[in-house]
Protein backbone atom coordinates (compact mmCIF):
# COMPACT_ATOMS: atom_id res chain seq x y z
CA UNK A 1 0.00 0.00 0.00
CA UNK A 2 1.27 3.49 -0.97
CA UNK A 3 1.09 7.13 -0.82
CA UNK A 4 2.24 9.55 -3.39
CA UNK A 5 3.06 12.92 -1.52
CA UNK A 6 3.33 15.72 -4.18
CA UNK A 7 4.36 19.00 -2.67
CA UNK A 8 3.52 21.95 -4.42
CA UNK A 9 6.03 24.25 -2.70
CA UNK A 10 8.84 25.71 -4.37
CA UNK A 11 11.07 25.39 -0.70
CA UNK A 12 12.31 21.84 -0.28
CA UNK A 13 12.62 22.63 3.15
CA UNK A 14 9.69 25.24 4.17
CA UNK A 15 6.58 24.99 6.05
CA UNK A 16 4.52 22.61 3.62
CA UNK A 17 7.36 20.08 3.60
CA UNK A 18 7.34 20.42 7.34
CA UNK A 19 3.64 19.54 7.38
CA UNK A 20 3.79 17.01 4.92
CA UNK A 21 7.37 15.35 6.95
CA UNK A 22 5.12 14.79 9.99
CA UNK A 23 1.88 12.80 7.82
CA UNK A 24 4.66 10.87 5.81
CA UNK A 25 6.36 9.67 9.23
CA UNK A 26 3.07 8.69 10.35
CA UNK A 27 1.97 6.86 7.38
CA UNK A 28 5.10 4.88 7.71
CA UNK A 29 5.23 3.89 11.44
CA UNK A 30 1.27 3.04 10.06
CA UNK A 31 2.91 0.87 6.95
CA UNK A 32 2.06 2.58 4.28
CA UNK A 33 4.97 3.47 1.99
CA UNK A 34 5.15 6.75 0.58
CA UNK A 35 7.29 8.74 -1.95
CA UNK A 36 7.29 12.40 -1.58
CA UNK A 37 7.93 14.47 -4.82
CA UNK A 38 8.68 17.98 -5.06
CA UNK A 39 6.71 20.04 -7.90
CA UNK A 40 6.61 23.74 -6.82
CA UNK A 41 10.09 24.16 -8.29
CA UNK A 42 9.26 22.90 -11.69
CA UNK A 43 8.30 24.42 -14.77
CA UNK A 44 4.72 23.08 -15.53
CA UNK A 45 2.59 24.90 -17.98
CA UNK A 46 -1.31 24.54 -17.77
CA UNK A 47 -4.08 22.41 -19.75
CA UNK A 48 -4.82 24.02 -23.30
CA UNK A 49 -7.93 22.02 -23.48
CA UNK A 50 -6.29 20.54 -26.85
CA UNK A 51 -7.95 16.62 -25.97
CA UNK A 52 -4.32 15.13 -27.37
CA UNK A 53 -4.46 12.94 -24.15
CA UNK A 54 -7.71 11.33 -25.17
CA UNK A 55 -5.43 9.71 -28.56
CA UNK A 56 -1.97 9.46 -26.71
CA UNK A 57 -3.30 8.00 -24.27
CA UNK A 58 -0.74 10.82 -22.27
CA UNK A 59 -0.68 14.55 -22.02
CA UNK A 60 1.22 15.94 -24.77
CA UNK A 61 3.17 17.93 -22.91
CA UNK A 62 5.95 15.42 -22.30
CA UNK A 63 6.97 16.47 -18.28
CA UNK A 64 6.54 15.72 -14.81
CA UNK A 65 2.94 14.89 -15.30
CA UNK A 66 3.34 11.80 -17.58
CA UNK A 67 5.83 10.64 -15.26
CA UNK A 68 3.33 11.05 -11.85
CA UNK A 69 0.55 9.42 -14.17
CA UNK A 70 1.83 5.36 -13.58
CA UNK A 71 2.90 6.57 -10.02
CA UNK A 72 -0.60 7.80 -9.00
CA UNK A 73 -2.55 4.65 -10.84
CA UNK A 74 0.02 2.40 -8.54
CA UNK A 75 -0.54 3.79 -5.38
CA UNK A 76 -3.76 3.78 -3.47
CA UNK A 77 -3.70 7.23 -2.13
CA UNK A 78 -2.52 10.92 -2.93
CA UNK A 79 -1.66 13.17 -0.57
CA UNK A 80 -1.35 17.49 -1.96
CA UNK A 81 0.78 19.77 -0.13
CA UNK A 82 0.62 23.22 -0.89
CA UNK A 83 1.40 26.93 0.23
CA UNK A 84 -2.08 29.32 0.57
CA UNK A 85 -1.02 32.15 -2.03
CA UNK A 86 -3.79 35.11 -2.42
CA UNK A 87 -5.95 32.71 -0.58
CA UNK A 88 -5.30 29.68 -2.94
CA UNK A 89 -3.33 26.94 -3.78
CA UNK A 90 -0.22 27.63 -5.59
CA UNK A 91 -0.50 27.86 -9.33
CA UNK A 92 2.20 25.39 -10.30
CA UNK A 93 0.37 22.67 -8.06
CA UNK A 94 -3.16 23.69 -9.75
CA UNK A 95 -1.47 23.50 -13.23
CA UNK A 96 0.01 20.05 -12.57
CA UNK A 97 -3.00 18.79 -10.90
CA UNK A 98 -5.33 19.91 -13.83
CA UNK A 99 -3.32 18.18 -16.79
CA UNK A 100 -2.70 14.54 -13.88
CA UNK A 101 -6.31 14.51 -13.26
CA UNK A 102 -7.67 15.04 -17.10
CA UNK A 103 -5.05 13.06 -19.01
CA UNK A 104 -5.00 9.97 -16.84
CA UNK A 105 -7.99 8.34 -17.90
CA UNK A 106 -7.49 4.92 -15.39
CA UNK A 107 -9.95 4.25 -12.69
CA UNK A 108 -9.58 6.35 -9.67
CA UNK A 109 -12.55 5.18 -7.80
CA UNK A 110 -11.42 4.56 -4.10
CA UNK A 111 -7.73 6.05 -4.21
CA UNK A 112 -8.33 8.20 -1.24
CA UNK A 113 -7.05 11.84 -1.15
CA UNK A 114 -6.22 14.54 0.98
CA UNK A 115 -5.19 18.17 0.95
CA UNK A 116 -1.94 19.90 3.32
CA UNK A 117 -2.31 23.48 3.62
CA UNK A 118 -0.02 25.63 5.03
CA UNK A 119 -0.47 29.31 5.33
CA UNK A 120 1.08 32.66 7.69
CA UNK A 121 -2.38 33.55 9.13
CA UNK A 122 -5.47 32.59 6.48
CA UNK A 123 -6.72 31.94 3.35
CA UNK A 124 -6.30 28.62 4.00
CA UNK A 125 -9.88 26.85 4.20
CA UNK A 126 -10.78 28.28 0.73
CA UNK A 127 -7.42 26.73 -0.89
CA UNK A 128 -8.44 23.55 1.02
CA UNK A 129 -11.92 23.65 -0.97
CA UNK A 130 -9.86 23.82 -4.30
CA UNK A 131 -7.61 20.82 -3.65
CA UNK A 132 -10.73 18.64 -2.55
CA UNK A 133 -12.57 18.84 -5.69
CA UNK A 134 -10.21 17.17 -7.89
CA UNK A 135 -11.08 14.29 -5.39
CA UNK A 136 -14.62 14.85 -5.97
CA UNK A 137 -14.92 14.75 -9.41
CA UNK A 138 -12.54 11.38 -9.12
CA UNK A 139 -14.98 9.12 -7.30
CA UNK A 140 -11.74 9.56 -4.38
CA UNK A 141 -12.91 9.37 -0.74
CA UNK A 142 -11.23 12.47 1.00
CA UNK A 143 -9.69 12.25 4.05
CA UNK A 144 -10.19 14.04 7.21
CA UNK A 145 -8.60 14.96 10.38
CA UNK A 146 -9.53 16.30 13.80
CA UNK A 147 -9.20 19.94 12.42
CA UNK A 148 -8.82 21.19 8.95
CA UNK A 149 -5.83 19.95 7.32
CA UNK A 150 -3.87 23.03 8.26
CA UNK A 151 -0.58 24.50 9.61
CA UNK A 152 0.81 27.56 10.73
CA UNK A 153 4.04 29.55 9.89
CA UNK A 154 6.63 32.13 8.06
CA UNK A 155 9.28 29.32 8.00
CA UNK A 156 10.06 25.93 9.14
CA UNK A 157 10.78 26.36 12.60
CA UNK A 158 7.17 28.54 13.29
CA UNK A 159 5.37 25.22 12.19
CA UNK A 160 7.51 23.34 14.75
CA UNK A 161 5.81 25.51 17.01
CA UNK A 162 2.32 24.61 16.01
CA UNK A 163 1.76 21.95 17.94
CA UNK A 164 -1.87 21.95 17.00
CA UNK A 165 -1.09 21.65 13.62
CA UNK A 166 1.41 18.84 13.70
CA UNK A 167 -1.25 16.91 15.98
CA UNK A 168 -3.35 17.45 12.78
CA UNK A 169 -1.31 16.11 10.55
CA UNK A 170 -0.62 12.71 12.53
CA UNK A 171 -4.41 12.00 12.83
CA UNK A 172 -4.73 13.22 9.21
CA UNK A 173 -2.14 10.18 8.63
CA UNK A 174 -3.73 7.77 10.67
CA UNK A 175 -7.07 8.54 9.13
CA UNK A 176 -5.78 8.19 5.67
CA UNK A 177 -3.75 4.31 7.03
CA UNK A 178 -6.96 3.14 8.18
CA UNK A 179 -9.06 4.28 5.04
CA UNK A 180 -6.65 2.73 3.05
CA UNK A 181 -6.75 -0.46 4.80
CA UNK A 182 -10.31 -0.65 4.85
CA UNK A 183 -10.58 0.34 1.25
CA UNK A 184 -8.62 -2.49 -0.02
CA UNK A 185 -10.44 -4.87 2.73
CA UNK A 186 -14.03 -3.87 0.99
CA UNK A 187 -12.84 -4.24 -2.31
CA UNK A 188 -11.23 -8.16 -1.57
CA UNK A 189 -15.07 -9.06 -0.37
CA UNK A 190 -17.48 -6.97 -2.32
CA UNK A 191 -15.64 -5.49 -4.97
CA UNK A 192 -15.66 -1.50 -5.94
CA UNK A 193 -19.27 -0.30 -6.20
CA UNK A 194 -20.44 0.56 -9.48
CA UNK A 195 -20.16 3.26 -11.32
CA UNK A 196 -22.14 4.41 -14.25
CA UNK A 197 -21.39 6.18 -17.09
CA UNK A 198 -22.69 7.67 -20.67
CA UNK A 199 -24.95 10.31 -19.11
CA UNK A 200 -23.24 13.82 -20.21
CA UNK A 201 -25.35 16.86 -19.53
CA UNK A 202 -23.83 19.69 -22.08
CA UNK A 203 -27.95 21.50 -22.58
CA UNK A 204 -27.90 21.52 -25.95
CA UNK A 205 -31.42 22.83 -26.01
CA UNK A 206 -29.79 26.58 -24.62
CA UNK A 207 -31.75 26.24 -21.35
Amino acid sequence: MKVLILNGSPHRDGCTSRALKEVENTLNKEGIETETIIVGNKDIRGCISCNGCKAKGKCVFDDLVNELADKFKNSEGILIGTPVYYAGANGTILSLLDRLFYSTHFDKTMKVGAAVLSSRRAGSTSAFDEINKYFTISNMPIVSSSYWNEVHGYTAEDVEKDLEGLQTMRNLARNMAFMIKSINLGKEKYGLPENESGTFTSFPDGL
